[in-house]
């Protein structure tokens, strides 16, 4: 008899075929195209069709059979160019989907380049036509971008540096104009190298790396030129531009501007972004923006609509702050970029060569975010907190020796940290570089040969022992005290050499004993230093779990900033759920076996040998008890025998017949590096007011919230932007905060974009009497007045 042959496992789809969800697909064939509906073609088109891959669109969401969100990621659109494919078929059916012929409203129909060359020979008197059959477009483009042939109107909207007037109104700043183009071209379109009196260039800024963009609007409260400027593709981020002001709110958070430029964020950025198109509210304001809302707990760009646009884009040097949507599309491009690894990458090196000193100790621990939402996500994690596994990512934080974060890096789906710790340590290779690094973390990292992979590439080691160890006797551990990092500790401590791996792998291990009789266990290969270093520094693993905490209380780092998903990589392996169902039912019975097994022993242990002498009697005494042990045992062997036939991993295509799907990570992922930057600042303003405030321990934060949040006053001269924030809730604060100033005053910092030197006071507290209202000066006088009528 011929043995039955396997049942072939479906097919995975080939690479020609994109899914759009679980019952539809584009088949693509050399340039033809095919829409397939639950196996049968529904529509196909060239691919050189735009008007019918539009159409396509439209039945595939009108028809039902996929979300406006599915048919805009397998087509490579956005949401919106669906909806408005939609739109365009009801109003006009299928001539409307078809592309107008001609330049796109609004699209810049003459470089920047030839824009100047434009502006030269206007200068040298050739007219509008001229100028169009020279460089062949119409007269028309030419006049839209230079107005009619009238010399005063077309140097009105010349595009190089217009000089500031020598009487300014107080209540501007020294307008610096640009369209984003650099100074060097500038240069080769002036061949006599002799510059215009309106060419000008304005103060130069001290932070020589970051350009100074220039701006046509005088008025800083309308923007109506820079706005047109954009509309036209000529600009691509707006001049800050600030007016005089008092009683602005939120005012205090630009105290954290030194920080947040120290950081390199705007640069790196710049470096790794470029630009992110002609636009209003370009990458600098993007980002400033982020980071502002951060340090002012707003936590989700739909917070923005509590918030008085004008009065926050007052703090950004602009008419208004960006919307919504406007925000959310900026976020978009820039996650297009996949540049968010990279920028983390490079802010960590930024940060190495500033802090080194606290690069000895670095402690690494997973961040898991759950997952409440209707999609069929193929990750599931434990979450400590819920005490269950549920669906959720995990995204490893690694911080320094102080507790900052120092790099955040997506896992992958179901890693464990003993699979990610091999890609963590490269890139913590990467951004220390040969430097000796001891990395701390918990008993999910437990893994005595990961302990040997690391030791041989240039780590040291300091974990928590898992598993059962030998109990040591009370009277051999010894009573140390030191001081470490400015704390008193004081331990009972034992220390002795280990050996794993059969004897292979020497490692140290320092057990503490606590006052409850518990004993800690902690392993670690440095044996150069202290054993009450060594618990010391294991212990201080809970600032990471401070950090957590305080990351998602106060800057809501579990929150879905979209709701993008990404197709599931079909062929990734799992867990099989059948064996794990099946494991749980052999303990199950397992448990039962042993439980029947002892009332069996303790009933043949009771057993009265006068009435019962032999095995024959005991077992018909106890025949209910050994029929139940027989089927117990005969139930746990079938199971052994079924779980035998269940592979133990399985690909995601076999686990459902939906499309598996995973959370979009890159935008998370570059919201995660500006919530860093922004705590990274805090901690740096707290470092600087140590000296000033005794409590900064305790309520260090807390101060910083109140002085971001404190309104002030913002006066504006030629070459400095005076921030005066108002006395704080007690004096000892205000002083504190006072102090902060001048300290930042001596770092001359320019705030992003402009040539405006940042300057910072507060003002002084009023004094109040203790029994009565009001300064005892005045009291005093008014005292003299009543005595002298």
């Amino acid at each position: 008899m011929s043995a039955q042959q396997t049942l072939p496992l479906p097919s995975p789809p080939p690479s020609n075929t994109v899914v759009i969800n679980a019952r539809c697909s584009l088949r693509m064939e050399a340039d033809q195209r095919a829409i397939v509906v639950a196996g049968l073609p529904v529509h196909h088109y060239r691919a050189e069709d735009t008007a019918a891959e539009a159409y396509a669109m439209v039945f595939l969401v009108e028809s039902g059979f996929a979300l406006q969100t599915d048919v805009a990621r397998a087509f490579g659109c956005s949401v919106r160019t669906v909806r408005r494919n939609q739109r365009r078929y009801a109003q006009g059916g299928m001539a409307a989907l078809g592309h107008e012929t001609g330049w796109r409203r609004g699209r810049r129909r003459i470089s920047a380049k030839r824009l100047r060359r434009i502006e030269q020979m206007k200068s040298q008197g050739m007219s509008n036509r001229a100028i169009a059959h020279k460089l062949g477009v119409t007269e028309k483009a030419i006049r839209k971008l230079v107005g009619p042939t009238r010399g005063a109107a077309s140097r009105q909207l010349a595009l190089p540096q217009i000089p500031s007037p020598k009487k300014k109104s107080a209540a501007t700043a020294p307008p610096a104009s640009s369209t984003g183009d650099d100074d060097d071209d500038d240069d080769d379109d002036d061949p006599g190298g002799k510059r215009s009196p309106s060419a000008a260039s304005p103060p130069a800024a001290t932070n020589d790396d970051e350009p100074v963009p220039k701006s046509l609007d005088r008025d800083a409260s309308n923007r109506t030129l820079d706005r047109q400027l954009a509309y036209l593709g000529l600009l691509k981020d707006a001049a800050p531009l600030f007016r005089d002001g008092s009683s602005i709110p939120g005012a205090g958070v630009l105290l954290a501007l030194p920080c947040l430029v120290e950081s390199g964020l705007f640069q790196i950025s710049r470096k790794l972004y470029g630009e992110i198109g002609p636009a209003f509210y370009g990458l600098r304001t993007t980002l400033l923006t982020l980071l502002l809302m951060a340090l002012l707990r707003i936590k989700r760009p739909e917070h923005l609509k509590e918030k008085d646009p004008a009065a926050f884009g007052r703090l950004l040097g602009l008419d208004r702050a960006p919307e919504v949507k406007t925000l959310r599309r900026r976020l978009t491009c820039l996650a297009a970029r996949h540049c968010a690894e990279q920028l983390g990458s490079e802010l960590a090196r930024v940060r190495v060569d500033r802090r080194g000193h606290l690069m000895g100790f670095l402690y690494v621990d997973g961040h898991v975010r759950a997952y409440h939402g209707q999609r069929p996500i193929s990750s599931n994690a434990y979450v400590a907190r819920r005490h269950l596994a549920m669906p959720a990512s995990t995204d490893y934080w690694i911080n320094d020796s102080s507790g900052d974060p120092l790099l955040v890096i997506t896992g992958e789906v179901d890693a464990a940290l003993t699979k990610a710790m091999p890609g963590l340590l490269r890139e913590v290779r990467e951004v220390v570089g040969e430097r000796k690094v001891t990395i701390v973390f918990d008993r999910g990292g437990w893994s005595p040969k990961l302990f040997a992979t690391m030791i041989q590439d240039g780590f040291d080691v300091l974990t928590y022992r898992k598993g059962r160890c030998r109990h040591i006797n009370e009277r051999r551990f010894v009573r140390r005290r030191a001081v470490l990092d400015g704390c008193s500790v004081d331990y009972l401590l034992h220390d002795e050499p280990v050996r794993l791996l059969n004897g292979k792998l020497r490692l140290r291990q320092v057990t503490r004993l606590c006052d409850s009789g518990h004993q800690t266990t902690v392993i670690t290969s440095r044996w150069d230093l202290r054993d009450i270093e060594v618990a010391y520094r294991m212990f201080e693993r809970w600032r990471q779990e401070n950090f957590f905490k305080y990351m998602r209380e106060e800057f809501l780092l579990d929150a879905l900033v979209d709701y993008q998903i990404e197709p599931e990589d079909p062929t990734r392996t799992i867990r099989n759920p059948e064996r794990r169902a099946l494991d749980k039912e052999i303990r199950a019975a397992r448990a039962d076996v042993a439980r029947l097994e002892c009332e069996l022993g303790a009933a043949a242990a009771n057993n009265a040998e006068q009435r019962r002498p032999t095995m024959r009697g005991f077992k018909i005494a106890n025949a209910r008890l050994g029929k139940q042990l027989r089927k117990a045992r005969t139930h746990l062997t079938r199971l052994l025998k079924k779980r035998c036939d269940i592979p133990k991993r399985i690909e995601v295509r076999e686990l459902s017949e939906q499309a598996m799907v995973k959370l979009a990570t890159e935008r998370k992922h570059l919201t995660d590096i500006i919530k860093m930057v922004a705590y990274q600042a805090e901690s740096e303003l707290i470092a600087l007011l140590r000296p000033h405030y005794a409590r900064i321990d305790h309520e260090g934060r807390t101060l910083l919230h109140e002085l971001f949040a404190a309104a002030g006053d913002i006066r504006v001269s030629n070459s400095e932007l005076q921030i005066t924030l108002a006395p704080l809730s007690s004096p000892h604060r205000t002083l504190a905060a006072q102090a902060l100033c001048d300290i930042l005053n001596t770092t001359v910092t320019v705030f992003p974009g402009s040539s405006l030197r940042m300057r910072f006071a507060v003002k002084p507290p009023r004094r109040i009497g203790l029994a009565f209202p009001g300064s005892p000066g005045k009291r005093g006088a008014e005292e003299v007045a009543v005595a002298a009528a």
